[in-house]
């Protein structure tokens, strides 16, 4: 795995639609720029990125962690953005079968899936991180996003790969639903 760059970003969420946010809302995103090693041809075996995304996965984990800390987050997803010479499906490849177990160990748990959105692009392409109740992904308080990119990744041969979690959910959420302290965790649903 070669990583150029790893960046850090912290939203934090003080007030909204005129009224304070109490406590103030945070969203942390870590991105990895790493080269594609597919980078302009079709390859069957895809191990290579499994690998890199069970490595990825804590990687970025223990740097959202870093800020939050992992008794505070409360939602998260994933994207990836892959350079125009790589395919749709060297994000797939790093984001689905390994990714998550090590940001679950980090955080101590998270039962729903860990949401997710992919797309090819050039440098400065931006993408919406979805995000879910780490314990239960009905829980609609926590149906957000966040917008990330780097000004100068993807290139052609690279994947920007991003992990974003939350300490709580949308501010003044007021949909009718499942909410946070109604979920049994039992399927990672409700």
């Amino acid at each position: 795995m070669e990583i150029r760059r790893i960046v850090t970003i912290e939203d934090q969420i003080q007030s909204h639609a005129g009224r304070p946010v109490e406590p103030p809302v945070r969203k942390v995103a870590a991105l990895a720029v790493i080269a594609n090693p597919y980078a302009g041809r079709h390859v069957e075996d895809l191990g290579e990125l499994l690998d890199t995304g069970a490595k990825l996965g804590g990687i970025l984990a223990e740097r959202i962690v870093g800020v939050l800390g992992s008794d505070r987050v409360e939602s998260y997803g994933k994207a990836c953005i892959v350079g125009l010479d790589g395919e749709i499906e060297h994000s797939a490849a790093l984001l689905h079968p390994t990714f998550g177990k090590p940001i679950r160990e980090a955080i101590g748990g998270g039962a729903a899936i860990i949401p997710s959105t992919k797309k090819m692009g050039g440098p400065g392409t931006r993408i919406d991180v979805p995000f879910l109740y780490k314990d239960a992904a009905l829980v609609f308080d926590y149906f957000d996003a966040m917008e990330v990119g780097i000004p100068d990744a993807p290139r052609p041969d690279e994947i920007v790969v991003v992990l974003a979690m939350a300490d709580g959910p949308r501010p003044h959420a007021r949909v009718k639903g499942l909410k946070k302290e109604d979920v049994k965790g039992e399927d990672g649903m409700r």
